[in-house]
């Protein structure tokens, strides 16, 4: 059973940074795509950056294209989400989610997720609040 642990949230003025991690205990998550997805209060959870398993294909939604990177540390078994450029509207809970697909190179669908790239393990979640 996988684990996925997240780090790196918390309380940061508009235009700050933040760098997310998202560990795993258990399996390693190199054979597996890995997505942040965020839900803000009110709102449905979204996702917001994916990196397939081969790392060759990341992706991005539109609303964090330019200001996000997601990138993957082998030895570490961790993905990391770097968070440039913060606004408010990016305030929510992150979660990181690990989806195996036969092809390495596939990634989740953003923002919403279809039925096929449903995640298999998801984290518990890290609190992003990006406010003056």
């Amino acid at each position: 059973q996988e684990q996925l642990v997240e780090s790196g949230g918390g309380l940061v003025q508009p235009g700050g940074s933040l760098k997310l991690s998202c560990a795993a205990s258990g399996a390693s998550l190199n054979f597996y795509a890995i997505g942040w997805f965020r839900q803000a209060p009110g709102k449905e959870r979204e996702g917001v950056s994916c990196i397939s398993a081969s790392d060759d294909n990341l992706s991005y939604t539109d609303s964090v294209k330019g200001r996000f990177t997601i990138s993957r540390d082998r030895a570490k078994n961790t993905v990391y989400l770097r968070m440039n450029r913060l606004k408010t509207e990016d305030t929510g809970v992150y979660y990181c989610a690990a989806k195996y697909f036969t092809d390495s190179t596939v990634c989740m669908t953003l923002p919403g997720v279809t039925t096929e790239s449903q995640p298999d393990y998801w984290g518990q979640g890290t609190q992003v609040t990006v406010s003056s």
